[in-house]
């Protein structure tokens, strides 16, 4: 409808301004652009680092085990005790349908707790365990060679 002069009718203009409802639509979009990174978070620990190259993640959300310094076991933000590991853990997982699992441990950790941790996991029949690690620099993994004895 384009506008012609008043020819006696007073009828209402019918036309739809349609920029305030793009702008609206671009700022709910930069809003969700800077939102989304910062809801899949997870736990804070200091991971070890390796020379390898990221594994191939699948389309669906892995299960993320975290292994905190102080021993704690999360299963994504859930915790759950030592001692229950393998009555509460397992079965979370296995609701999943997963059939890997994704361990979080801290560097600080012995490697004791963490082989008691995959111990569980292999009990129940999870065996196929994915250890997360922090990227190393080229020129940190010369360095940590250097001083290997």
């Amino acid at each position: 409808m384009a506008l012609t002069p008043n020819d006696g009718d007073d009828l209402p203009l019918a036309d739809i301004n349609v920029t305030p409802l793009v702008d609206v639509m671009l700022v709910l979009l930069i809003i969700f652009m800077v939102a989304a990174p910062m809801l899949h978070q997870g736990l804070q620990v200091t991971l070890p680092r390796a020379q390898a190259q990221p594994l191939p993640t699948e389309k669906k959300e892995p299960v993320v085990l975290t292994l905190t310094k102080e021993g704690m076991v999360f299963y994504e933000k859930t915790p759950i005790h030592p001692s229950q590991l393998g009555e509460r853990l397992l079965p979370l997982i296995r609701a999943r349908a997963a059939q890997g699992v994704f361990l979080k441990a801290d560097k600080d950790v012995t490697y004791g707790r963490v082989m008691e941790l995959l111990d569980v996991l292999r009990q129940g029949g999870l065996v196929d365990v994915g250890l997360v690690t922090e990227a190393q620099g080229v020129g940190e993994a010369a360095k940590a060679r250097e001083r290997r004895p």
